[in-house]
Parts: structure tokens; sequence; C-alpha cells
């Protein structure tokens, strides 16, 4: 674990789970919440050449995890996807499986932000992307409180009709759609030790993602 990679534990963990399941969801969804746009195509991401923004997320155990770009102890790939619902996010993360273990040789961390809640982060992927990356150590941390997702400037506003199809579907509960409206522009970022962004790529059409090739490019760049 790096210094600026960091599980919070004990009463912070407690206090921060009390704050948000105590909170307003309707107030929330309603709009209450800066940097989401209206739409995929009007999101304005952080880019290339820009300081990366710290952000807390949650780990598959539901606890704290800290990135904080100050203090990184390594570089760090940032892959953003939507949820395990999504066949393209699933089609993604299989596709990676081809680079990630050589990036994490190269002294990188490689982080996946879901949309989905903490419990659902592996079990709710298909289960051929499960199969693909079985023991490749994907670390894949929830977002489901959309606070990494508005810090990097990809969270938008879903359609209200795809977020009621998909939640009779019954596969989006606890995510950031079912619980928001909110979906993250799928992403990637590269960062190096100093915490500066070197490498991004955006893509309003979530049908379109970075290829693997070109992700072990730029995570080369920066690689100790």
């Amino acid at each position: 674990m790096t210094i600026g990679h960091k599980l919070v534990y004990g009463s912070l963990a407690a206090m921060f789970s009390i704050a948000f399941l105590c909170s307003p969801v309707s107030s929330v969804a309603a709009g209450d919440l800066d940097g989401i746009a209206a739409s995929a195509e009007e999101v304005e991401p952080v880019q290339a050449g820009e300081m990366a923004p710290g952000f807390t997320v949650r780990t598959v155990d539901d606890e704290l995890y800290v990135f904080d770009p100050e203090n990184l102890d390594a570089p760090a790939v940032i892959v953003t996807f939507r949820g395990g619902w999504c066949p393209y996010c699933n089609m993604h993360l299989s596709e990676l499986r081809h680079v990630v273990p050589q990036i994490a040789d190269k002294g990188v961390d490689v982080l996946f932000l879901s949309g989905d809640r903490p419990e659902l982060l592996y079990s709710s992927l298909k289960h051929e992307t499960q199969e693909d990356i079985e023991g490749l150590g994907y670390m894949i941390l929830s977002d489901a409180d959309i606070e990494a997702a508005r810090a990097f400037g990809l969270a938008f506003y879903a359609d209200p009709d795809y977020v009621a199809r998909r939640d009779a579907i019954g596969d989006i509960g606890g995510s950031s759609m079912k619980d928001f409206g909110v979906l993250p522009v799928p992403a990637v970022y590269v960062v190096d030790r100093s915490g500066m962004i070197t490498f991004s790529f955006t893509e309003a059409d979530y049908r379109v993602r970075l290829p693997a090739d070109d992700l072990l490019a730029a995570a080369s760049e920066v690689a100790d």
C-alpha cells in the first residue's frame, strides 16, 4: 500500500458511513451537488498537464480508500467505468487483462473506479469477465457516491428513462445511477509520481474505449 493510496479505518469510516446513509438521497438527485453536467457531451474533464484531484472511494470491504496525489509513492493508472451491469465496461476490463500485469510489473498502480456499491464491485461483473481477470489483482473501487467522478469532471445526469429501464431490469441497485441518477463518462488517466496527469482519455460515447496497447504505452512513460 502506498502513502498516497491509504485505507482509512475505525471511527472515520464509521462516521462517513453514518453521514452518507443519513443524507437525503432525493435532494442529491435533485441536483444539490456541484460538478455534475447535464449530459455526457457537456462534461468538462480534467486533462493531461493538470494535477490529478484527490478523492475518496471505497473498497470491496466497504473501507475508505484515499487517493492523495501530493503523496504518491508510485505512479498510477486510473480507469473509470459505469458499473458491472455495462457490457462495454465488461469488454474493456477483459481487454485490459492483457496489459494490466505488465503495467503493475513496471511499478505503476492500476485503480479501477466503478459506479457500483462496494459489495457488487466484482460480483456484478459478467461471469466471463470475472474469469478473464481472476488472479490478476484488479483493484476495483467503489465510486457509488460519485466523489471521484465529480473531482475529475466526468459526472453527468443520465437520461431518466434510461435509468428507469435499467432499474426495471434490477441490476443497478445501490449504484451511482440508481441512487443519484448520475453516471461517469468512461475515462483513463495516467498520473506520475508528482501527481501530474501525463495522459488522459475521455469519450462521451461510452462504447468507445482506450485500446489496451495505448494504455500500456502511456503507462510505460511514467514507469519507475
